[in-house]
């Protein structure tokens, strides 16, 4: 909530708490719930003239919030005090000082002037510190905001000053012409020396939030970490009513990676739309670019620097061998990264049911086309995958096979399945020379086990989990035993650059697809009862067509799980241990 200056000016019996109060309701009762807001900033300039009458009336305003319990903060603006914050008792101090917060649990503590202050609000299961500084903090307010920030190593900081970063351009027509709405503020005089005292070298600072200046904008820094420090100005106290008590929501949206920001005035929606006057509509709510957007964060890499992420640690094979286990192909402890597997070279089943594989070449094919990675999808129980580096066009590549007589080459699956894995698309992934390539496929034409009927390709494999053409699309497409005809699963587009859990899961009845552990909108609801099979061996990262390999995989294959029965997800392999996913 920026400056409600105009909302209090006793010396000139001119106030009017009605809007900043309705503005207190609407934060109570969203505290919570849906909206969840959980800690409230004011920015600074309560009062146009300091004078003990208005403040009289701030203190009434803000009980509302203390009657609730609500988490708030509070910083001086220029027209609530003069000077440093060396200047001693002020009726601003006196009102919403370190004493008000006393009782407040989020209330960490005060410097020894009393005008900067320190708050701890907890959200998204972490804590957050906001600190409240003064309009003009001094060395010892500097010192004694880096020894809060340093007391709290782990927390990510928002820093609220009244004076941080100005506009940089003018508010002479409305709406405002804001330029690049994203980098349209810069650092006063005043916020540069809080940028070199604070700001710069402290990382875990991420967003400050300041008023005073007008029109409302932004723009971010790089801090001495080389990390982006998001700067931003919210203020409307040159709009109707001096703002009328307006706020700005911050929705921090974790999932996303995102905050949405918007700005609105509860005053104004309380009353009913027939009766606003037409200024009052159009400020119920601010909806330009500079009130009203969403700054992408990755929030996790942003925090990394404070906040380790936590790596998962690899699990053994043994405990990923849960029953029904009929084939576990993984790639750690075999062979350094980057180094390439050979032509015969074998990868062992580790379910013991036999199930190798061995890796065959297409002539011509350069001698790195399938080597040893350790990279791996953070959920994936071994640290490790292949890089494979094929495609058409001509055919390119090595893939992996397993033996004329291994015994999953005759498996039909009666009872339902589960097939996993973990993909990832490189940057040159490309859909004319890599679309339709199998992780996983079965050898066999449609043709030769008798398929036939709607959607029939007779030259294609029996099954095949392929990456489409079609914007990088999972396809899971079988032909089961009790039909003539295929069954296709499809997912949404996956992005590049980026791991993929992948599950297939039989029933007895019916097949779905999961990606990370979510279902996809296109899983077919007819009866799909097991797989067929003409006895030939499966593939992984190679693609048969009438017979003949006609394309490689491009891109990593983490490890590969077949089971003989349905798995929920709280089985899958990318579950956590401790809720018992992994026990047979």
């Amino acid at each position: 909530m920026p400056d409600t200056q105009f909302l209090y000016w006793g010396s000139q019996d001119s106030v009017n708490r009605t809007p900043q109060e309705e503005s207190f309701r609407y934060i109570v009762r969203n505290s919570g719930g849906t909206d969840n807001i959980v800690f409230m900033s004011h920015l600074g300039d309560l009062t146009q003239d300091a004078d003990a009458s208005s403040f009289e009336q701030v203190d009434r305003a803000f009980g509302i919030l203390d009657a609730k319990g609500a988490a708030y903060s509070v910083v001086a603006g220029n027209h609530d005090v003069t000077g440093d914050d060396t200047r001693g008792d002020t009726p601003y101090l006196r009102t919403v000082g370190p004493r008000r917060f006393t009782r407040a649990k989020s209330f960490v503590g005060a410097d020894r002037t009393g005008y900067n202050t320190a708050h701890v609000f907890r959200a998204a299961g972490r804590s957050w510190l906001v600190l409240a500084l003064d309009w003009r903090t001094t060395e010892q307010g500097f010192a004694w905001a880096d020894g809060i920030i340093k007391a709290h190593p782990g927390m990510p900081v928002i820093l609220t000053a009244h004076d941080i970063v100005a506009p940089e351009y003018d508010d002479n027509v409305f709406p405002y012409e804001s330029g690049d709405p994203e980098n349209n503020a810069t650092l006063s005089a005043y916020g540069q020396t809080v940028w070199d005292k604070l700001i710069a070298d402290n990382d875990q600072i991420f967003l400050t939030l300041n008023g005073h200046y007008w029109p409302s904008g932004r723009t971010t820094r790089k801090n001495a970490h080389g990390n982006d420090v998001h700067l931003h100005i919210a203020n409307y106290q040159n709009r109707f009513f001096g703002g009328g008590g307006m706020i700005r929501l911050y929705h921090f949206d974790l999932a996303r990676d995102t905050i949405d920001v918007e700005t609105i005035n509860p005053w104004i929606l309380a009353q009913r739309p027939e009766s606003r006057s037409k200024l009052a509509a159009q400020h119920a709510r601010v909806t330009g670019p500079v009130d009203n957007f969403s700054v992408p964060i990755d929030f996790e890499k942003r925090f990394s620097g404070f906040i380790p992420v936590p790596v998962r640690p690899a699990r053994p094979a043994g405990t990923q061998l849960i029953k029904g286990t009929v084939a576990y192909w993984r790639f750690d402890g075999q062979g350094a990264p980057g180094t390439a597997l050979k032509e015969g070279q074998k990868i062992r089943d580790l379910s013991g049911k036999g199930n190798d594989l061995s890796v065959v070449t297409v002539p011509g094919t350069a001698a790195d086309a399938l080597t040893w990675s350790d990279d791996h999808h953070p959920d994936q129980p071994a640290h490790a995958s292949l890089t494979f580096s094929g495609g058409r066009s001509p055919v390119n590549g090595s893939y992996l096979t397993t033996a004329a007589g291994a015994p999953l080459n005759r498996e039909t699956f009666k009872g339902g399945y589960t097939i996993e894995t973990f993909v990832r698309m490189p940057l040159d992934w490309d859909a004319g020379r890599n679309g339709n390539a199998s992780v996983l496929s079965r050898r066999g034409a449609a043709k030769n086990a008798g398929k036939h009927g709607e959607n029939t390709d007779p030259n294609e494999p029996l099954a095949q989990l392929a990456i489409t053409n079609n914007g990088r699309e999972v396809q899971f497409n079988h032909y089961a035993l009790n039909n003539t005809y295929p069954t296709t699963n499809w997912s949404h587009g996956l992005a590049e650059l980026r791991w993929w859990h992948v599950a297939v899961v039989n029933d007895g009845r019916r097949t779905r697809l999961y990606v990370e552990g979510s279902p996809v909108a296109d899983d077919p609801r007819r009866l799909s009862h097991g797989l067929t099979s003409l006895g030939l061996p499966w593939l992984v990262g190679g693609h048969e067509y009438d017979g003949a390999i006609d394309v490689v995989f491009h891109g990593g294959i983490g490890e590969i799980r077949i089971v003989n029965r349905p798995l929920s997800q709280g089985e899958f392999l990318t579950a956590d241990d401790r809720e018992g996913g992994h026990r047979g």
